[in-house]
């Protein structure tokens, strides 16, 4: 794991370094739009279940209320330029700071908001959280249209919770016992090219 470190480490900088210049434009835009910060910062659980902030370009309107922390592909909070970044994944670049300083890897479980691990069994999450959250990962691939999915059901937040996010557990489970660098590799490749 040590290596994966170091890869993070290194790519996030490179990363940063290349794209400082698109994530300040996605800022700017998204800032416009909402007519607020274009970057938000939202709490959720990493690695050992310590609590960070993840950084995200805002792609909603604060001001809209919708009493829900699920978020379908028609979600009405979502701004125009909003849709654009997080079909692109434009969205998530500001996370390259969250693998820099060492919240997160390249590839990893999606970090959950507080409460949905404190909902599994004791031995699932110590596992589940024995590593960093990812920006990417075999879960987010294979769910990388849940938002489409979630809207066309009636009651988005209980699929979500009786179905998406115990399968997300279960591949995230498998990910872990079967970790291989090159593995990492193939999600990352996929992730940008899909």
């Amino acid at each position: 794991m040590l290596f994966k470190r170091l890869f993070d480490l290194f790519f996030s900088l490179v990363g940063l370094l290349l794209l400082f210049w698109l994530i300040v434009i996605c800022w700017v835009v998204a800032s416009i739009e909402t007519r607020s910060n274009g970057l938000f910062s939202h709490t959720r659980v990493g690695r050992h279940g310590k609590l960070f902030k993840v950084f995200k370009i805002k792609t909603m309107h604060a001001n809209i209320i919708y009493n829900t922390s699920i978020t379908t592909s028609n979600d009405p909070r979502i701004t125009v330029s909003g849709g654009v970044f997080r079909r692109t994944k434009l969205d998530e670049l500001p996370q390259l700071w969250n693998v820099f300083v060492g919240d997160m890897s390249f590839v990893g479980p999606r970090p959950d908001v507080p409460g949905y691990a404190d909902k599994l069994d004791d031995n699932i999450r110590d596992v589940l959280l024995s590593i960093r959250p990812g920006i990417t990962g075999p879960a987010s691939l294979a769910y990388r249209n849940e938002e489409e999915l979630l809207a066309l059901q009636t009651d988005p937040k209980k699929f979500n919770d009786e179905v998406i996010y115990p399968d997300k557990v279960r591949i995230n489970l498998e990910y872990i016992a079967t970790w291989r660098f090159m593995r990492d590799i193939e999600f990352i490749v996929r992730t940008i090219f899909h």
